[in-house]
């Protein structure tokens, strides 16, 4: 059984940093990749950064010099650091493995206000 933990999640003020984990058990396939997405009210899921099992990254242009994707091995415990926080960047934070299929994580709140 496929089971995802994600945590690091919370309310910040703009400007401020997140630390979010993902740590993913049960999976057995072949990695190919770890991703984050989010999803904000009334808008569509949308790929925030990924990893793939060489390290290579990729971020969204809206995040770039300000979140960091990373992994340990094993392959299934992944981290997005966030820094310099907007408000915009307040949505649902979804972990995303890839292997031969997609597994999703439930999602962990993120909410930038002052």
């Amino acid at each position: 059984q496929v089971q995802f933990v994600e945590s690091g999640g919370g309310l910040v003020q703009p400007g401020g940093s997140l630390r979010l984990s993902c740590v993913v058990s049960g999976i057995t396939d072949s990695f190919y990749a770890m991703g984050w997405y989010r999803q904000a009210p009334g808008k569509q899921r949308e790929l925030v950064a990924i990893i793939t099992g060489g390290h290579r990254t990729r971020y969204a242009d809206f995040v770039k010099g300000r979140f960091t994707i990373s992994r340990d091995n094993p392959n299934y415990t992944g981290y997005l650091q966030m820094n310099s926080l907007k408000p915009e960047d307040t949505a649902v934070y979804f972990c995303n493995v890839v292997t031969d299929r997609q597994y999703w994580g439930q999602g962990t709140q993120v909410t930038v206000s002052s």
